[in-house]
């Protein structure tokens, strides 16, 4: 079942007030269970490399979001602290994929990688370890 917080985040929510809320709610979770710093950042990297790639190839970009929903779901059941951040991305991949309009799609990415470093931010101001 979509989690509609996500929906509205990534589709609909102007002000960030949602989003803001919502990352702040994750990373304390995320840091409750003990998720290091290291394990989030190698996947932000993943993502910094695709939005980089959006402006050249948005179509090869759209394919590599798309990937990162098997990448997350290996780095989960590796190691289950992961499981959380897989299931916010992985919902938020979906939602900015599932967009046609290649202009709201990429307003949509915008929001997903506004999201990821709103998480990875409060994540770090909560004692996310190294």
């Amino acid at each position: 079942m979509p989690d509609p917080r996500i929906l509205k985040i990534i589709t609909a929510d102007q002000s960030g007030c949602e989003l803001v809320k919502f990352a702040e709610q994750t990373a304390q979770t995320l840091v409750k269970n003990n998720l290091r710093n290291t394990q989030i950042r190698n996947i932000f990297t993943e993502v910094r490399k695709i939005s980089a790639l959006r402006t050249q190839d948005p179509d090869a970009a759209l394919r590599r979001l798309q990937m990162l929903k098997p990448k997350l779901a290996y780095q989960a059941a590796r190691q289950h602290q992961v499981k959380l951040l897989k299931d916010v991305l992985s919902e938020a991949v979906d939602q900015v994929t599932q967009i046609e309009d290649p202009t709201r799609r990429d307003e949509a990415f915008v929001r997903f990688m506004d999201l990821f470093e709103a998480i990875l931010a409060y994540h770090k101001a909560y004692g996310g370890r190294n």
